[in-house]
């Protein structure tokens, strides 16, 4: 139980504590909503008709919190247990979220700076701000090689004004092994499902955004 997180060692006296696992996995079961349960739907199709990994994350402080997650059917494919969390700067998912917040507020959850994972990822708080204009222009949010080496990432969020909730989700991918058209239909079924649950909990963000998959080739926004 040490091992796998559900127990942590605590020294003086030696013994042993509920471990940040537990924590996590009840703070999970508390994130039932209508919202979440809607994404939740949406990204089961997805993973289904791509064979792609879905996942369902929420943003806590500076870091991206993994709720749900569908395994693909792919021979490669990629997991990230429930509960792993991420620096939301070096994540589609973390920036599609950020997307939704002012610059000041971006600002002040890295008011230390940020340590980049990768030479793809934003350098800077600078860099970072300037990556949230894909998502907020386009609607969804592109990582690829960043926070996890050799993962591709493609990410949109959803809201609902009425109860202040938000959250994200995306398809992730080997990188190397996803075509342009791939890649373009991933994009069109994440965009599609989007605007689809906002126009359902009257969340304007989508509403004037469009939705081109930026041209051949992956980025690294």
């Amino acid at each position: 139980m040490l091992k796998e997180g559900l127990l942590s060692r605590s020294e003086n006296p030696p013994r042993y504590k509920v471990g940040n696992l537990l924590f996590e996995i009840s703070r999970l079961y508390k994130l039932n909503s209508s919202l979440i349960d809607a994404v939740d739907e949406a990204v089961r199709e997805i993973s289904r008709q791509t064979g792609h990994t879905g996942y369902v994350s929420i943003l806590d402080g500076a870091d991206v919190l993994v709720i749900r997650m569908y395994q693909g059917s792919h021979a490669l494919c990629v997991f990230t247990p429930l509960g792993q969390r991420a620096p939301a700067f070096a994540t589609a998912i973390g920036r599609s979220l950020l997307s939704r917040l002012s610059d000041d507020a971006v600002r002040s959850f890295h008011a230390a700076g940020i340590i980049p994972p990768s030479p793809r990822s934003p350098q800077s708080v600078d860099e970072l701000l300037a990556a949230l204009g894909e998502p907020r222009r386009f609607g969804w949010a592109e990582a690829v090689d960043e926070a996890i080496p050799g993962v591709g990432s493609i990410s949109v969020s959803v809201a609902d004004p009425e109860i202040g909730e938000t959250v994200g989700f995306c398809i992730s991918y080997p990188a190397s092994h996803v075509s342009d058209e791939e890649r373009s239909r991933i994009i069109t079924l994440l965009t599609t499902a989007a605007q689809r649950i906002a126009h359902r909990f009257g969340d304007s963000f989508l509403a004037q955004r469009a939705h081109p998959s930026r041209g051949g080739g992956h980025a690294a926004a």
